[in-house]
């Protein structure tokens, strides 16, 4: 029997390395604040959250953007450190977040103090 003959179903085989691991990700507005309260507003911070990914090579498996939360299951490289994934998103995600909507940054938290998401 050969190698080929015992790959795994849900593996992922690369040149070098082959992996299978996921990361449940659950980010938390600060102050718990409510950030995420229409639908445009959730598929806003869903159109950014899938750019980022585009631009780490990271797949979303799950996402769901909750109004005083986001969960997201990813997977990724094993050439990328979990903390730089977690880094990308969150620094990402709040500057472009509040780029769009400054009216938010200023109503919720705290006259424009970042730390839109915060990792739990």
């Amino acid at each position: 029997m050969s190698a080929k003959d015992t790959r795994l179903d849900d593996a992922i085989y690369e040149r070098n390395y082959v992996y299978n691991f996921h990361f449940h990700l659950i980010w938390v507005t600060k102050y718990r604040n409510l950030a995420f309260t229409t639908p445009a507003l959730v598929s806003d911070m869903k159109i950014i959250l899938i750019r980022i990914a585009e631009l780490n090579e990271i797949t979303i498996e799950k996402m769901e953007v909750m109004p005083d939360h986001i969960h997201m299951l990813v997977r990724f490289k094993p050439k990328h450190a979990p903390t730089n994934i977690v880094k990308a998103f969150k620094g990402a995600s709040a500057r472009m977040f509040f780029e769009k909507h400054p009216e938010i940054k200023r109503q919720k938290f705290w006259g424009g103090i970042y730390g839109l998401i915060v990792i739990t």
